[in-house]
């Protein structure tokens, strides 16, 4: 193929992400990881199973940061992840080092790349890595909002015992606790879920939404979740490599969007081929507006830690 998608990392988030990339035909891979032979083992075994699968898209593994030139995509995966008890601001500053190495080997060797962020915490890290690579903030983005709304999608889904097809929903701001899911544009095949789920029990999918990272580290004991943020990040490797023009909500740098200014934070997007390429603004209720100010000062109140 001649698409190319370097993941940086491969635990079960990178691998995961390389592997669904590779079977969906989107691009040609490279894993690069600094544990020796973890990537190369991984990408083998992958590839074993393109003659069962049918895909020819090819997938390599790495210790060599500078492997990951002539990427069209980068996805940063690398750091640690959670553990029952931290929080997605306990990593702030164990990852923001591996990060910025990973944004150092970028600069330097795929100049001409976007950059999908997931590693946690993830506007923080978003933020870090605008900064450590110098490209245009279009180029830049976080993967966030589209794992959160899917969360919120699959409660309402479960809730109604719906088609996960069939539902809508939004959630924007930081990932976080303060994420704000937007239960007025929910919907159920354009039905309001306003109009078919009761209030008490909306309230408690928005909760479960904001602490749905957590539910599952807290099941897992010994890490964190990896199916769905691997495809929350494909869906946005595909729009941006097709040219789509999804709008999905992601990390984007905001220049006075609802009203946040300089920084990175969860908001709905046009995805294409230059990376970010609208922000969409949503009226928002006085509530809802002031949710999302929170959130993006949670951010900022982190950013700040780093001390760029």
């Amino acid at each position: 193929m001649n698409r190319k998608v370097t993941v940086f990392g491969a635990g079960f988030v990178g691998a995961t992400t390389a592997q669904r990339l590779v079977e969906k035909q989107l691009a040609d891979v490279t894993m690069i990881d600094i544990v020796e032979g973890l990537p190369q083992g991984k990408a083998l075994d992958m590839m074993e199973s393109a003659c069962l699968e049918g895909f020819d898209a090819k997938v390599t593994g790495s210790n060599n940061p500078a492997d990951c030139t002539n990427s069209d995509i980068v996805v940063i995966t690398s750091g640690v992840a959670r553990k029952p008890g931290m929080s997605r601001d306990d990593l702030l500053k164990i990852n923001a080092g591996i990060v910025s190495q990973v944004c150092d080997a970028i600069k330097t060797n795929a100049p001409n790349a976007i950059v999908i962020v997931v590693s946690n915490p993830l506007d923080v890290m978003t933020y870090l890595a605008g900064i450590k690579t110098g490209f245009a903030k279009n180029k830049v983005m976080g993967m966030a909002g589209v794992l959160d709304s899917a969360r919120f999608r699959c409660f309402i889904a479960m809730e109604l015992g719906v088609s996960m097809r069939d539902v809508d929903a939004m959630v924007l701001g930081g990932h976080g606790d303060d994420m704000v899911p937007l239960v007025r544009y929910a919907t159920v095949a354009g039905i309001k879920v306003e109009d078919l789920i009761p209030q008490d029990r909306l309230d408690a999918m928005v909760t479960r939404t904001r602490t749905g990272g957590i539910e599952i580290v807290n099941l897992l004991k010994t890490g964190s979740a990896y199916y769905a943020p691997s495809s929350s990040v494909v869906e946005m490797v595909r729009s941006i490599l097709h040219d789509e023009k999804r709008v999905l909500p992601v990390a984007a740098w905001c220049t006075g969007q609802y009203g946040v200014q300089d920084m990175f934070v969860g908001v709905p997007a046009v995805l294409g081929k230059n990376g970010v390429e609208k922000i969409i603004e949503l009226k928002l209720t006085n509530d809802e507006l002031a949710q999302l100010k929170k959130s993006a000062a949670h951010v900022l109140e982190n950013v700040k830690k780093l001390n760029l």
